[in-house]
């Protein structure tokens, strides 16, 4: 089941939204503050609280994990849905509507004074779960260092992080998986594993990478980056990352030298070959590049993997507006590309003034 279509109103920054999305790959750019990590964090809240859901259940009861779910990855001020509607004078109406490849659909929608109700409508409610349709999100900050202690704090005190990192922390917990792996899952684990230079060792509930000839380092002492790529490697190794998989990703490149950009933008294009629906929000103008090139070149993309582009940006009347394309040089709004072409006319300027007072 892969996500075909988001439509937002009066939803956080976003007035009205509506796309059809790649069911492979999908890359999210803009400014800051311009609603890239709301778009990933309200499909999978939607997602997550459907996938956790029985059509057998209560109607109050569904509705409260779907509550739940938004407040808590959100984290809005005393966790009251309402304050996720858009702030405007007077009473305000928000509406979320998620729509799949199956004719499947959730819609949400409730007032800014809500505290904990919303109105829920599910199309096509699938009557048995499968743990294997298992939705992932990585959020800009590793977790795979601390999951020893951090799902016992979360679920017993009062701390302030998005529900997402417990989440994360939940699926990293899991057992490795039975079998062999498919060639795709191989091609991710061996190129990764090559960058690493070494493997992943979980025990104990704490993880290591173990380097050839210099034994176990715990996560925590090694780079971030080291640590989002082991994130991916064990995932696909306890099955998390399956073929019936969403992953949102925000801001993959934090922490990740450019030389780290390739081959993990290969890595994300195995996983789509391998049936894992791609959604990722950046501002890294390498990770945009090597992603253009799959779709700009069909010699380095025979599996002909679909790859949209979406820029969000602020319009004439400071309203976030946007554009999809499949080339990013088709964008009329790239803040990555822009600021790019600022520091070259910057430079060229500061070189023919230097010319001009010879």
């Amino acid at each position: 089941m892969k996500i075909d279509r988001l439509s937002l109103k009066n939803f956080m920054l976003f007035d009205k939204f509506d796309v059809h999305w790649s069911e492979n790959i999908n890359i999210i750019c803009g400014s800051n503050n311009m609603g890239k990590s709301i778009l990933l964090k309200v499909m999978y809240s939607l997602l997550a609280a459907y996938r956790a859901s029985d059509a057998s259940e209560s109607k109050d009861k569904v509705e409260s994990r779907f509550v739940d779910k938004l407040v808590n990855v959100f984290r809005s001020d005393d966790l009251l849905v309402g304050r996720l509607a858009r702030r405007k004078q007077g009473t305000t109406r928000a509406e979320c509507h998620l729509e799949f490849d199956n004719e499947t659909s959730v819609k949400v929608s409730f007032s800014n004074k809500a505290e904990n109700h919303i109105d829920l409508s599910i199309s096509n409610f699938e009557a048995e779960l499968d743990l294997q349709r298992t939705v992932v999100y990585f959020p800009p900050k590793e977790i795979i260092s601390s999951t020893e202690n951090f799902r016992v704090l979360y679920e017993d005190m009062h701390i302030a992080f998005e529900e997402t990192y417990n989440d994360l922390a939940k699926l990293l917990a899991r057992p490795l998986k039975k079998g062999p792996n498919t060639e795709e899952q191989n091609q991710v684990l061996d190129s990764l594993g090559k960058i690493m230079e070494g493997t992943i060792v979980q025990r104990n509930n704490k993880f290591y990478l173990n380097v050839s000839g210099k034994g176990e380092f715990e996560m925590g002492l090694v780079s971030e980056g080291y640590r989002k790529l082991a994130t991916i490697v064990y995932l696909i190794r306890n099955g998390a990352l399956n073929a019936n998989s969403v992953l949102f990703w925000d801001e993959p490149e934090t922490n990740m030298n450019p030389k780290m950009i390739r081959p993990l933008v290969e890595a994300i294009v195995t996983l789509a070959k391998l049936g894992v629906q791609v959604f990722i929000a950046t501002h890294d103008y390498f990770f945009l590049q090597y992603m253009n090139m799959y779709m700009v070149y069909p010699e380095i993309n025979k599996d002909q993997i679909k790859i949209m582009f979406l820029s969000l940006y602020a319009n004439d009347e400071k309203q976030i507006a946007y554009e999809t394309v499949s080339d990013i040089d088709d964008f009329k709004h790239n803040a990555i590309a822009e600021e790019f072409d600022a520091i070259y006319d910057r430079e060229q300027g500061i070189i023919y003034d230097r010319i001009g007072r010879k």
